[in-house]
Order: C-alpha cells, then sequence, then structure tokens
C-alpha cells in the first residue's frame, strides 16, 4: 500500500500536528507492504507564509519532529514539495483544466479561511488542486487526515476520476481518505481545534519551563478547589487522557470527581506525562535541530528517490495531450 501525508511549513508542529498526522502516519510506515510518502509541503505555506526563512525554519523544525518520531527514510520517502515543484504545479495545471470552479467555491476550507483573511488569494482558493496534484503525481492509494480535510480528498478523487475518464484510460490511481476517528480533533488551549493560525497549540519540543508556561494556559472553568469538577467538559483532561494509559485516565477522572483536586494540580500532572510520554522524541529532536546539515542530507536522498516516480507520472500525463 502506498501512504501519502504533508504538512505545511507555516509553523514547528504543535501537539495536534504530532497526534493528529504524524505519529499515525508513521505507525502506517511500520507496516509490512507499506510504503509511505512523507512530504513538507513548503508550497502550500505561501498561501499565507512569504517569508523564505521562516519558511527555511519551519522545514527544518518539521523534518526534525518527524526524524524524532522515528520515521524510517530509508524504507520510505521522505522530500520537500518545492524541490519537485515543477512537477508538482505542471500536474496541477492539468487538473485545474478538468476542475469545475464550483467545486473549488464550495471548499470549506477556503470558505472558512477567505472569511478570516484580509487578502484572499488565489493560491488559497487552488488550493485542493496542488494537494490533488500532491496526491496523484506519486501513485497514491491511502490518504491519512483529519475529518476536515476528508472533503479535500474527495475533491482529489473527483478531479482523478475526470481526468481518466477524459483520457479514456486510467492515468491516476484514485485514492482512498484513513480517518483515525480516535484523534480527529485535538483540542487547543482554548477549546477549539488546536491550530498554529489561532494561536492555542500546545509546542512539546519547548524547555520544560516553557512547556508548562503554555500549559497553565489552558482555559478552565471556575468551579472551587473543593468541589467535585466534570472531567469530560475540562480541557486539561481531554489532552491528558488523548497520551495516557486507560488506568492513569481513570485516576484523573477520580481526582476530578472526587473534589480536593483543582485545574492547576491537573496541568501539573499532564505537563509531567507530557514530558515522560515525548522524553525520546525531544531528544530526538533537539539532535536533529543541533545537526542541519543530517536534515539536509537525509531530505535530498528522499528528493532523488521519489523523481523518477514523479517523472513517470508525468510523463503518462504529457502523452495523453501528446506533448
Amino acid at each position: 500500500m502506498r501512504i501519502l501525508t504533508g504538512i505545511q511549513s507555516s509553523g514547528k508542529p504543535h501537539l495536534g500536528n504530532i497526534l493528529g498526522a504524524i505519529m499515525p502516519a508513521i505507525e502506517l510506515s511500520k507496516k509490512p507492504g507499506n510504503e509511505s510518502f512523507l512530504f513538507i509541503a513548503d508550497l502550500h505555506t505561501l498561501t499565507s507564509l512569504r517569508d523564505g526563512e521562516q519558511i527555511r525554519a519551519n522545514t527544518l523544525s518539521i523534518a526534525a519532529a518527524w526524524l524524532a518520531f522515528g520515521f524510517d527514510t530509508e524504507k520510505n520517502y521522505f522530500y520537500r514539495q518545492s524541490k519537485l515543484a515543477s512537477f508538482h504545479t505542471e500536474i496541477m495545471w492539468y487538473l485545474n483544466c478538468v476542475t469545475p470552479y464550483p467545486m473549488l467555491a464550495n471548499a470549506h476550507s477556503f470558505k472558512d479561511k477567505s472569511t478570516q483573511m484580509a487578502n484572499v488569494n488565489a493560491g488559497l482558493f487552488t488550493y485542493p488542486v496542488l494537494q490533488a496534484a500532491d496526491i496523484v503525481l506519486y501513485d497514491a492509494e491511502l490518504i491519512p487526515v483529519g475529518k476536515d480535510q476528508r472533503q479535500h480528498i474527495e475533491m482529489t478523487r473527483d478531479m482523478a476520476g475526470t481526468f481518466n475518464r477524459m483520457a479514456e484510460k486510467d492515468i491516476f490511481v484514485i485514492p482512498e481518505a484513513s480517518i483515525n476517528e480516535s484523534v480527529m480533533t485535538i483540542p487547543g488551549i482554548d477549546g477549539n481545534k488546536m491550530s498554529k493560525s489561532l494561536n492555542n497549540y500546545i509546542d512539546i519540543f519547548l524547555p520544560e519551563k516553557d512547556l508548562l508556561k503554555q500549559i497553565k494556559k489552558i482555559e478552565s472553568d471556575s468551579t472551587p478547589l473543593e468541589d467535585p469538577k466534570n472531567p469530560d467538559a475540562d480541557i486539561t483532561f481531554k489532552l491528558y487522557q488523548l497520551i495516557s494509559t486507560p488506568e492513569q485516565t481513570a485516576e484523573m477522572r477520580e481526582n476530578y470527581l472526587a473534589g480536593g483536586y483543582g485545574y492547576g494540580h491537573a496541568k501539573q500532572a499532564l505537563h509531567g506525562l507530557m514530558l515522560e510520554y515525548f522524553k525520546e522524541a525531544r531528544e530526538k529532536f533537539d539532535y536533529y535541530m543541533n545537526n542541519p546539515k543530517l536534515i539536509e542530507e537525509k531530505l535530498e536522498i528522499g528528493e532523488k528517490k521519489v523523481e523518477p516516480i514523479a517523472a513517470a507520472t508525468l510523463a503518462r500525463v504529457r502523452e495523453v495531450f501528446k506533448f
């Protein structure tokens, strides 16, 4: 099974990215018979961030995070979208020419983001087409995504299917979405979906004291210390149970319901659990960030590995038009 996923270089990966995308994708990559294409979607980043130095720094931190969590770059494919831009953007153009305007206008993500941005750009509007190109260029079969990206994969299937019908042959593989129901939405410190754009994220790679400061900002209600509390309505508890064992979760629930246990206690417990749960990843992340040349080498090797695959797909597409 060929699996593909990517993450934008709009900032350092946060807890939501890690639990919702990176860790599940890496677990899939470890299964026998699977080959994974994990890429940094730095071209997509340009819809909201155009500072080259910042994009470069973000790219390094994202790559370091994937490596820190154990992605096997020898077995799989690890690359930057921008280093194969000519392939991605040419395939995007062909897909653009078979994609109806209403399909893009009705994309949920475009509708949401266009109300939040002062200057809505064409890149944001055609984002799903570039995403489709990212997928079909490598004959990807399975795409791990969150619930909010399900529509984009359906659009990719529509675009690829339309092109195949036009060509009267199977030029593109039709991908399937893989939704991990248990981590579809990771709450941020304000209760909304964790997001860089909302600045409500938790950065697990921060130094210990800085991580605790971030955790202490998690919103909670005004229930007095001595009173029982509803764990299912509390953000700290929801985050805690994402990485705790069943026994740890049950103990925390009992503490909430018993009273005499404050939200400050819960946040300290979450901090301690994060340091324990992510100990190895935090150490490896620091190692890679202190050795950027090693990150660069792994990415360059990956880019050389994927180029022949991209070239073969592009050749099939060009043959349709006798280019």
